[in-house]
C-alpha cells in the first residue's frame, strides 16, 4: 500500500463547497491515487453513523467531494509517521460528518 495526502485545490469562495464540506487535508493508506479518494469518500459516508456499510450508500461516496478532482487534489508521499503496511484506511484529517438532530 501506499501513503496518499489529499487536499483541497478549490479556493474557499468555489461554490462546489455549498454541496460538500471541506474538511481539509487528509492522510489515507490506499492502493492508488484513485483508491485513495475512495478510501476518504467511504469513511466519509461511514461516519454519519447510521450503521450502514459504505457499499450500503453508493450516492454519498460518488457525492463526496474527495472523488471530485476540481476539489481535492490527491498526492503519494513518504512518511515515517504512517507505515505502508496495513489496511486501507483514513490515517489523520476529519472525515467526520455532522449527524442532523432529530
Amino acid at each position: 500500500m501506499n501513503i496518499y495526502r489529499l487536499y483541497p485545490v478549490a479556493g474557499p469562495a468555489a461554490s462546489n463547497w455549498d454541496l460538500a464540506a471541506n474538511r481539509g487535508e487528509i492522510i489515507v493508506r490506499a492502493k492508488t491515487t484513485g483508491d485513495a479518494r475512495l478510501v476518504a469518500a467511504e469513511a466519509e459516508a461511514r461516519s454519519a453513523g447510521d450503521g450502514r456499510h459504505e457499499n450500503d450508500d453508493v450516492y454519498s461516496v460518488r457525492a463526496s467531494a474527495f472523488t471530485d478532482e476540481k476539489m481535492y487534489g490527491v498526492q503519494r508521499i513518504e512518511t515515517p509517521q504512517f507505515p505502508e503496511d496495513g489496511d486501507r484506511a483514513v490515517l489523520a484529517g476529519d472525515v467526520t460528518v455532522a449527524r442532523a438532530k432529530p
